[in-house]
């Protein structure tokens, strides 16, 4: 479980793929690997992903065919800034929203545009992913909590602080990127329990 407060932006530093089908990813990080174990969860741009190896500076990732099949990751080459988060723990401060790690689809950068000192991200959800989407609500963006500010169809904008243009990859997104999209908990079961009625 995770908050969608990056706490570092780390950098693709390898990637290889294996002959099962599944991708081996090292990144750099500012994190402290030695207080890492073998098998810990960390949030890489928005999949919950679980540590390999680790080195001084860097840990490594396998991901699976699914999880490549589902999120922007094949497209991730040496040099890419990711965003990280570790694990929530026990007694840790909430700052976003719950934030599971599991992708829900990848969606598209519409537009940017200047609002004040903050950018306007207007993003383009998956046809499946629209009615999760709600003025005021959450959402995850490339593991990024953020609120949604108003929805029309499949498009939902976003106001992005220079903070969290600095501090996360958002800052550096041009119109048509992808990215990796987590609706909210709630929404999802809300949303489950009406198809039902």
């Amino acid at each position: 479980m995770f908050t969608g407060i990056i706490t570092d932006m780390g950098t693709v530093r390898a990637v290889e793929k294996a002959p099962d089908g599944d991708t081996r990813f090292e990144f750099q990080t500012a994190f402290d690997t030695a207080t890492i174990n073998i098998g810990a969860s960390i949030c890489c741009s928005g999949g919950c992903m679980t540590v390999i190896e680790t080195g001084p500076d860097w840990f490594a990732i396998s991901a699976s065919a699914e999880t490549l099949s589902k999120t922007t990751m094949p497209s991730w080459k040496e040099g890419d800034r990711v965003n990280l988060e570790r694990a929530l723990k026990v007694g840790d401060e909430l700052g976003g929203h719950y934030v599971s790690g599991h992708v829900d689809g990848v969606g598209r950068v519409a537009s940017i545009t200047p609002d004040g000192d903050s950018l306007r991200f207007v993003f383009e959800a998956p046809e499946d992913l629209k009615l999760f989407m709600a003025p005021k609500g959450s959402v995850a963006v490339d593991g990024v909590s953020l609120t949604v500010n108003a929805v029309e169809d499949r498009n939902f904008g976003i106001n992005i602080i220079p903070h969290t243009q600095e501090e996360t990859t958002l800052g550096r997104l041009s119109p048509g990127d992808t990215v990796n999209l987590e609706i909210d908990m709630l929404a999802r079961y809300v949303v489950r329990l009406l198809e039902k009625e």
